[in-house]
């Protein structure tokens, strides 16, 4: 073999022998040195940590090696993806995308209608956000499923916020300027996060919060409706269950319409009982699509011949004709009313943002096909920009209409087109129509659309799986219901940001032993059948070592020594000469954590116990090495495997065992 070679391999090898157990052994175990990893440059390695963190997915890469026509192209197409998948159309996909928009547009119509009241808006504003929105995601989208529009959560959200700030009824023209002031910064938020991709900031609400919210938002929601559904005309402003149960007892005796309650109760009972079929069937996936479009059909009819109106059933009256109006000038960009639609349009657009990505990665997984995450923020914040321009409230993904839209065999974007091609006809023909329609078949068709977000099999899954996400959950859905929406928000982003903290600040740590017939070392709690090696403990980290936990960890450690030693004496064993640390998954380690192992290497000569480490991994070992704490406990203390540190410290026993 040549020279050179052999010293290469000694090199990269590096290893040390060990005496062997076996008595009258002439071979020697060899046991593998912990390397240190070659010094990487400060510039590559602060660019690596940039590029895992905003750019993950590789975004350029089909880019490279291309010629710069090429890269003009992919430019364009990256921000509008219609050009990639329109090469590829037919007449077959178009046929499924018609019957999608077709059908979805029949459920959305009166859905709009609804959730406009719900953000304290004229019906319009409602049929305008699922008109000029979805044509702008069409062009920008990246989701074959999706369908857009105002959705409940969103709407009770933005309402509830927005007349803290300002009364409805008594400045509607202030109220709808803010409205669209919260609208354009929903937007903002949304395309920035997506241009700077930063979208993993979302991923801080997690999901057992996210169900505790929706779960809540929806009781909300549907306490809301009593005031259409019961005929109610004097009803509270607050959401809070308590609030709104004294408000519809107090008018019990005065205040209900027996002929709304008739209306209300008879075509929630028709939207469910369809509802029910569509779930047994899925091939009549349409009949809960139709039916409220058919219960609004019915409804108005019913109250227009027999003039219920007169009677005290309450009606939607007038919804403005003609397409969206402009209203750039109706955005504030200056004044008290600028930093309040701010803030507004930060919380809806987050929480818009979080329901859209949500459900689009759902059909997409569904249905095989990558969805760029920072493509759909953009696309969702460039059609709420613009829909703040064209008098819109903010819109998202809608799950019930996307359900829809899947079950319906959409295959491309093209149904959001076909359902703002019938919205725009509803516009400027139909409005006229919807005069008498009467508030409760609104309330009845929002109720029956909501109840489906309170996911009780979710929530006992969660239960099931992790008590604390369990807590997130109910603290979230109790704060909804019986506060309010933004402080239900409040504590889903605390409790999702206390268990990070708690995770942090109080990772786990587990004694090991030596599984039976094998090298292998393991949790003795997780196998009960693994054997401690006597004199020696064995302790996993299971996380990175930094200043929040650093002292946490060296403490937790010196615990389990404490109470080793206090069983050993009790059943008078060999005392404690060893500690080794498993630093497998010690991901990284800063100045504290270096501190704190300086820290527990004293304590533990003070107790003639010897502290080896196992396997500190690359960013580890260079920053032991760094700070001189490699050579304070010996070079020689460091083993690749947890096998090899107790085999150096008691060899015999070791094999014994």
């Amino acid at each position: 073999m040549d020279p050179s070679t052999e010293e290469v391999e000694t090199k990269h090898v590096d290893i040390r022998p060990i005496s062997s157990s076996q008595p009258n052994s002439q071979d020697e175990v060899y046991v593998h040195k912990v390397e240190i990893p070659p010094k990487q440059n400060l510039f590559v390695e602060f660019k690596g940590i940039v590029k895992e963190t905003f750019l993950a997915d590789d975004p350029l890469r089909p880019f490279k090696n291309q010629p710069r026509s090429r890269k003009f192209f992919l430019g364009i197409q990256a921000v509008f993806p219609i050009i990639e998948w329109a090469k590829d159309y037919n007449f077959t996909k178009f046929r499924g995308d018609l019957i999608a928009g077709l059908t979805i547009a029949s459920l959305c119509i009166p859905q709009d209608i609804g959730y406009a009241k719900l953000a304290n808006l004229d019906p319009q504003y409602g049929l305008y956000s699922s008109f000029v929105p979805p044509l702008v995601y069409a062009l920008m989208g990246s989701s074959r499923d999706i369908a857009i529009g105002p959705v409940a959560v969103v709407s009770l959200l933005l309402g509830t916020l927005l007349q803290d700030e300002i009364d409805p009824k008594k400045n509607a023209f202030e109220y709808r300027r803010l409205a669209f002031t919260a609208t354009f910064f929903a937007g903002i938020t949304q395309a920035t996060l997506g241009i700077f991709r930063l979208g993993f900031l979302i991923d801080f609400l997690s999901h057992a919060a996210i169900v505790g919210f929706m779960g809540g938002a929806a009781i909300t929601i549907t306490l809301q409706q009593l005031k259409g559904f019961l005929g109610i005309k004097n009803f509270t402003k607050k959401s809070d269950i308590v609030s709104v149960m004294k408000s519809v007892f107090k008018s019990a005796h005065h205040g209900w319409n027996w002929q709304t309650i008739v209306i209300g109760a008879s075509f929630l009972s028709f939207l469910l009982f369809t509802k029910y079929i569509g779930k047994k069937k899925r091939n009549l996936f349409w009949v809960p699509a139709i039916a409220p479009l058919i219960s609004v059909v019915i409804s108005t009819f019913f109250v227009f011949i027999t003039r219920a109106d007169k009677q005290g059933v309450q009606i939607v009256k007038h919804i403005e004709k003609g397409i969206n109006p402009s209203s750039v000038d109706e955005i504030y960009f200056s004044g008290e009313y600028l930093i309040k639609g701010l803030r507004i349009g930060v919380v809806a657009g987050l929480i818009a943002l979080t329901e859209a990505v949500a459900i689009g990665r759902t059909f997409a997984s569904m249905k095989d096909y990558h969805l760029d995450g920072n493509k759909e923020m953009v696309a969702l914040g460039t059609m709420n920009i613009v829909g703040s321009m064209t008098s819109c409230f903010v819109a998202t993904g809608s799950f019930s209409r996307s359900a829809v839209n899947y079950m319906a065999g959409c295959h491309t974007a093209v149904s959001n087109i076909v359902m703002s091609c019938v919205v725009f006809l509803t516009l400027e023909f139909i409005t006229p129509l919807f005069t008498y329609t009467p508030n409760a078949i609104l309330a009845a068709i929002i109720i029956s659309a909501v109840i489906s977000l309170i996911d009780i099999q979710a929530a006992s899954l969660i239960w099931k799986i992790d008590k604390f996400d369990f807590v997130a959950c109910m603290g979230t859905f109790f704060g909804v219901v019986f506060y309010s929406v933004e402080i239900g928000l409040l504590i889903a982003v605390s409790i999702s940001f206390a268990k990070i903290l708690l995770q942090v600040t109080r990772p786990r740590t587990a004694i090991l032993g030596k599984v039976p017939r094998t090298n292998v070392y393991r949790n003795i709690q997780q196998y009960p059948k693994a054997t401690k090696i006597p004199g020696v403990l064995i302790v996993r980290v299971d996380s990175a070592i930094y200043f929040s936990n650093s002292n946490y960890i060296k403490e937790r450690i010196l615990r389990w020594l404490t109470n080793e030693e206090e069983a050993k004496n009790a059943a008078n064993e060999p005392r404690i000469h060893s500690l080794i640390v498993e630093m497998s998954p010690v991901t990284d380690i800063d100045t504290s954590g270096i501190h704190a192992l300086e820290e527990l290497y004293k304590s533990l000569q003070k107790r003639d116990v010897q502290l080896v480490l196992a396997n500190p991994g690359p960013v580890v070992i260079n920053k032991l090495h760094a700070s001189h704490f490699a050579n304070l406990i010996g070079d020689d203390k460091m083993f690749l495997t947890v096998a090899d540190a107790v085999s150096s410290c008691s060899p015999k026993l070791a094999e014994q065992v």
